[in-house]
């Protein structure tokens, strides 16, 4: 999109960029995976949908993300989700439809439990709750291992581009967030896409998720030849269906079949 964002400025020096779609709710509120942004192809997906069936829908960058300001490197697993709790609060309007892509499912299930009497359902793409302990220390070598504690930062490599930063204060900060030990209190309809060729979150995290979601209303949806990124013509038809789905078992309408 050619015009420029809005912008929350909670504090000095500290910018969240954000667009919104203006319409009826519950309102869709996407999160976005880690150094992706609101400019991506399911943030844009999910705007024009709303645009085209008058729902309500905003996006956002997290600091050091998109248009946002601050530095990637910085940030964590909290400062994150303050940014997503920030536009939840000062932007969404009333019940909110959280959808969460990778590290955004894992912000999505925080955001939901922070703020459980706003949520009326969710949809998760390759969520990835707890990835730091569970999918990337186990395959640290020993030399990232040193570097990251001597060094307070190792480089992964990254088959998205540059190679990925991941701080020991971000690994430690990011454990007072995990979710997979403990059963999740949500009731509402959740829905989970995920692609069996995923190399970067195994379909295995999602069944463990799926075990702790003792109460909601799931679905999961494998797609037998996707990737992580889910970013297909095919799978963002795949995730416009999720939505319109999960958006109608809120409103206590029939779903569209699957």
């Amino acid at each position: 999109m050619a015009d420029e964002p809005s912008f929350l400025e909670p504090e000095p020096g500290r910018r969240i960029a954000f667009r919104r779609v203006a319409g009826a709710g519950p309102e869709l509120l996407f999160l976005c995976g880690l150094r992706s942004d609101m400019e991506g192809a399911k943030a844009s997906r999910l705007a024009a949908l709303a645009a085209a069936r008058g729902w309500a829908c905003t996006r956002f960058d997290y600091r050091g993300h998109g248009a946002s300001s601050g530095r990637y490197e910085e940030g964590t697993i909290g400062d994150w989700l303050a940014d997503a709790l920030l536009v939840l609060d000062r932007v969404v309007e009333g019940p909110v439809l959280l959808v969460g892509s990778s590290m955004g499912g894992w912000q999505a299930l925080l955001v939901g439990l922070a703020r459980p009497d706003r949520l009326a359902g969710m949809v998760l793409v390759a969520p990835a709750p707890d990835f730091p302990r569970r999918l990337v220390l186990p395959v640290l070598s020993h030399t990232e291992r040193e570097a990251l504690e001597r060094e307070g930062v190792v480089f992964l490599p990254s088959a998205y581009g540059e190679p990925l930063p991941l701080t020991r204060r971000f690994v430690e900060e990011s454990r007072a967030h995990e979710l997979l030990d403990r059963d999740l209190p949500f009731t509402c309809p959740i829905h989970i896409l995920h692609g069996r060729r995923d190399e970067d979150v195994p379909l295995a995290l999602s069944l463990a998720l799926i075990e702790r979601l003792v109460r909601a209303k799931v679905t999961l949806e494998v797609v037998e030849d996707g990737d992580h990124r889910l970013s297909r013509e095919s799978d963002l038809a795949r995730l416009q269906a999720a939505v319109e789905r999960v958006r109608a078992l809120a409103l206590g309408a029939p779903p569209p079949a699957l």
